[in-house]
C-alpha cells in the first residue's frame, strides 16, 4: 500500500496552483510583518492586519506592496468575523 500523493509545490489543482506549505509558514505581511492565510480559490495571501491581498502567480507569491489588492469592505468585515475575540 502507498501514501497518497500530495501534490507538489507549484503544481496545477482544480482550485488553482498549490503553493508549498513550508513557505506559508515562513512568509509574512511586508508592510506589517504579521501573518498571512492563504486563499486558494482566489490564488492570493491576505494580510488581514493591512488589509491587502497578495497575488500568486504560477506559485510564486508576488510579495510587493505595489502589487497588492485592497481588500474590500466586505473582506476586511468577513476576516474581523474571523478572528477570535481579543481579552
Amino acid at each position: 500500500m502507498t501514501a497518497p500523493e500530495r501534490p507538489q509545490s507549484g503544481t496545477s489543482t482544480k482550485d488553482g496552483v498549490d503553493v508549498d506549505p513550508t513557505l506559508l509558514g515562513i512568509l509574512v505581511c511586508p508592510l506589517t510583518k504579521g501573518p498571512l492565510r492563504y486563499d486558494r480559490a482566489a490564488q492570493e495571501l491576505i494580510s488581514d492586519e493591512a488589509a491587502l491581498a497578495y497575488p500568486i502567480r504560477d506559485g510564486i507569491p508576488i510579495m510587493l506592496v505595489d502589487e497588492a489588492r485592497t481588500l474590500s469592505d466586505d473582506e476586511r468585515a468577513a476576516a474581523k468575523a474571523r478572528r477570535p475575540a481579543g481579552p
